[in-house]
């Protein structure tokens, strides 16, 4: 088909619609709690588009940088920003994108082993969500975090771990900081969504310059498929805009339920298939 495009480092082909669209459902919802969409969009390349190499961490990372902008713009125009937490997020999470970016390379480049490490790392991330008791809802106008200085040391060495898991999935570490924040710190959604797309966007930077400039082993390709990565950051910037604006009117815990439920699907799919392949 004429809308068809070939991706010369993912080596797929797609329809030129898909990626933006795909992009634009996901980022809406995550964008509310704290996280890019990129966490969903590499299940989503890896099993539906057949894109199973390192890079496809690489071009995760890529659409972070053109999609979260929109969210962040979005938080901090209704004061609704951590500026404080957000910075001790990235300063902790960047360490830690090296020694996530070596794993991917030289431990993971397996697809089978790399789809078991996500789905474990999905469904750690339900539990926590599902487990976590439910408190009342804060004001969403309320200024955010006010006493935040308390949490800035355990974040930041918790943050150090995140940057590993973050760089190896290619997500940046939004995706894992934003549930422990609540979990851990009993902290509302309302309050850590745009520090935890911050932290996202600024360690982002240094992983996709990881995979772009650092060498790989011979015959793998690390560098990510710019265009591709481009054209899903295109449905981001909307979706994240959209998701960022609706989210003072959705309860907290409807928000944590419903990622729940989608990262338990997507671990079991994962970790089943991984189950599957090893009995053959």
């Amino acid at each position: 088909m004429m809308t068809d495009m070939f991706f010369e480092v993912a080596g797929i082909t797609v329809p030129l619609w898909v990626p933006p669209l795909v992009a634009f459902i996901i980022s809406f919802f995550t964008s509310m709690v704290g996280v890019s969409g990129a966490f969903l969009l590499l299940p989503f390349q890896m099993s539906v588009l057949g894109y199973v190499t390192p890079s496809v961490s690489a071009t995760n990372l890529v659409f972070n940088l053109v999609a979260i902008p929109s969210g962040v713009w979005r938080y901090a125009r209704e004061r609704r920003m951590d500026w404080r937490l957000a910075w001790v997020i990235a300063a902790g999470t960047l360490p830690g994108l090296l020694a996530g970016w070596w794993l991917r390379v030289h431990w993971l480049p397996d697809p089978r082993a790399f789809k078991l490490f996500v789905g474990l790392v999905l469904l750690g991330l339900a539990v926590r969500l599902m487990l976590k008791k439910h408190h009342s809802d804060r004001p969403p106008t309320a200024p955010a975090m006010p006493d935040s200085r308390r949490h800035h040391l355990p974040v930041f060495a918790i943050a150090l771990v995140v940057g590993v898991i973050g760089g190896t999935y290619g997500i940046g570490g939004g995706a894992i900081m934003a549930p422990v924040l609540v979990a851990l710190f009993a902290l509302s959604l309302h309050q850590v969504a745009g520090a935890a797309l911050f932290g996202t966007f600024v360690t982002s930077v240094a992983g996709v310059a990881l995979y772009q400039l650092m060498p790989g082993p011979p015959g793998v390709e690390t560098r990510p498929d710019w265009m591709l990565g481009m054209l899903f950051g295109v449905g981001g910037v909307a979706g994240m805009y959209a998701g960022a604006r609706m989210q003072k009117h959705v309860p907290q815990r409807a928000l944590e339920l419903g990622l729940a439920l989608v990262l338990a699907l997507l671990a079991g799919g994962y970790v089943g298939g991984y189950a599957l392949a090893s009995l053959h």
